[in-house]
C-alpha cells in the first residue's frame, strides 16, 4: 500500500481536498472570504475552495511530519515578506487558519493531540490518505509501468 511519502503533493491534496468536502465538519468559517493566508501576501485566495485545499495540505503536513503544533504549522505555510527597501525577511502564515483547520480536523476525528504535544492523525485519517495515495499511484502506474513495483 502507498502512503503520502510515495506520492507528489501536488497530485494528493486536490483528491483530498475533494474528500474534504464532504466531510460535514470541515467547512469555511464566515470570515474566510476576507482574510488573508498570511502577513506576506497582499489579497486574499481567490479560488473558492482554498479552505478545503488547505485544510487537506494541513492534514498531509501533519501525516508528513509527524507530532506537529499550530505555531510550527502556521510557519510552514508562511513566506518572505517585502518590507520595502530593506531586504526582505521570513514570516508566518496565519496563525488563526492554522489553529482552526486543526480543531476542524480534530472534531472530524481526522487529527488528535498528542500527550506530549502537537498534533498526529488517527487511523481513520492514516486509511484515508493511504487510500488516496494508492489509488494516485495506480493512475500514475497506468501511464509509467516502471512504478507498478511500489503497488
Amino acid at each position: 500500500m502507498a502512503t503520502a511519502f510515495d506520492v507528489p503533493a501536488e497530485k494528493l491534496i486536490p483528491k483530498l481536498a475533494e474528500e474534504l468536502k464532504k466531510v460535514e465538519t470541515i467547512a469555511p468559517p464566515e470570515w474566510a472570504a476576507f482574510v488573508k493566508t498570511g502577513r506576506h501576501r497582499e489579497k486574499s485566495p481567490v479560488s473558492n475552495d482554498w479552505w478545503h485545499v488547505r485544510t487537506a495540505a494541513v492534514l498531509r503536513k501533519i501525516y508528513v511530519e509527524g507530532p506537529v503544533g499550530t505555531t510550527h504549522l502556521a510557519a510552514m505555510f508562511g513566506g518572505k515578506a517585502d518590507r520595502g527597501s530593506k531586504p526582505n525577511r521570513a514570516v508566518r502564515g496565519s496563525r488563526s487558519i492554522s489553529r482552526v483547520t486543526v480543531q476542524q480536523l480534530e472534531k472530524s476525528q481526522l487529527v488528535q493531540k498528542q500527550k506530549d504535544g502537537g498534533r498526529v492523525v488517527t487511523a481513520k485519517a492514516r486509511k484515508l490518505i493511504d487510500g488516496m495515495s494508492t489509488q494516485i499511484l495506480k493512475e500514475m502506474a497506468a501511464q509509467n509501468p516502471e512504478l507498478a513495483k511500489y503497488l
